[in-house]
């Protein structure tokens, strides 16, 4: 029997977490945390915090997060290594060729508010010659770093389009993914081993839903006829998100949930379809 099978309940030691490693993944919308044993490549706790209502900034998120570590006795404790993404849509996708580490804050402003104390950062998606320029939480990873000391972050969209590009570089058909999280949807389209769209839209209904599907589509000239959609996050085939799409794409389904570890009974097929990103941190 693979040795692997018979710990999949194994108990967190909170007094050796030198091979255990934390993830963390944070929004507006809510905070949510796993705990990985490296040693036998289990994920043993995935835990989410929903706020009943989007935090109003930077400190209305931070003073929320403090909270969640005051009650969560596995946030207070140091973990062998830990990785953070930061959910937001103040990043923007620049060419490497045409990357300029002294215009950050112009990649930035065109979609974006931006002030002057702006602390703007980025990430290098692998194979892809492009650069992500973002603006993380920065009081957040002040906080972090001051409990966990050093740890790597990222920003959401770094973690889903490498996810993506790795899991279906040898696809030979177009792809159109959408990673749903409450009422905003994150597209990625990818063909050829390319990115070639990364967007995200509020919507509020299922036509919503639709319209920016399909505008996204016909953007890339992808036939729905042909196209395959990759459905991930909050959604399941009960969905009426799932049932709208159905309707007018072809090729529909859910995210594979390809992963190289084990996970605790715990945590469902939709869990880990939910928290996609999270749980590819590391």
């Amino acid at each position: 029997m693979d040795p692997k099978k018979k710990v999949k309940t194994r108990s967190i030691d909170l007094n050796n977490l030198y091979e255990t490693h934390l993830s963390i993944q944070l929004s507006l919308n809510g905070f949510s945390f796993c705990v990985l044993d490296k040693t036998y490549d289990l994920v043993q706790k995935l835990v989410h915090h929903p706020f009943q209502g989007p935090a109003a900034g930077p400190e209305d998120l931070l003073a929320r997060i403090h909270g969640i570590f005051e009650k969560e006795n596995l946030l207070q404790h140091k973990y062998g290594s830990v990785n953070v993404t930061h959910v937001n849509e103040l990043s923007s996708l620049v060419p490497k060729a045409f990357f300029d580490e002294g215009k950050l804050k112009d990649y930035i402003r065109y979609s974006s508010k931006t002030y002057d104390n702006d602390y703007i950062v980025w990430d290098e998606i692998d194979n892809q010659d492009l650069i992500n320029v973002y603006i993380p939480f920065v009081n957040v990873n002040n906080f972090l770093l001051e409990r966990f000391g050093s740890f790597e972050y990222k920003h959401f969209s770094t973690v889903l389009i490498t996810n993506l590009l790795s899991t279906y570089r040898f696809s030979e058909h177009p792809h159109l993914f959408v990673h749903l999280d409450r009422n905003r949807m994150y597209v990625v389209g990818i063909s050829d081993n390319k990115l070639q769209l990364y967007n995200s839209f509020p919507f509020k209904t299922r036509e919503d839903f639709l319209y920016y599907l399909l505008f996204a589509a016909e953007q890339l000239g992808m036939d729905p006829e042909s196209f395959e959609l990759v459905l991930s996050g909050d959604i399941d085939k009960n969905s009426e998100l799932y049932d709208i799409a159905f309707t007018y794409v072809r090729k529909i389904g859910l995210i594979e949930n390809r992963f190289k570890y084990e996970f605790d009974p715990s945590v469902s097929e939709s869990l880990k379809r939910k928290h996609l990103t999270l749980l590819h941190q590391y």
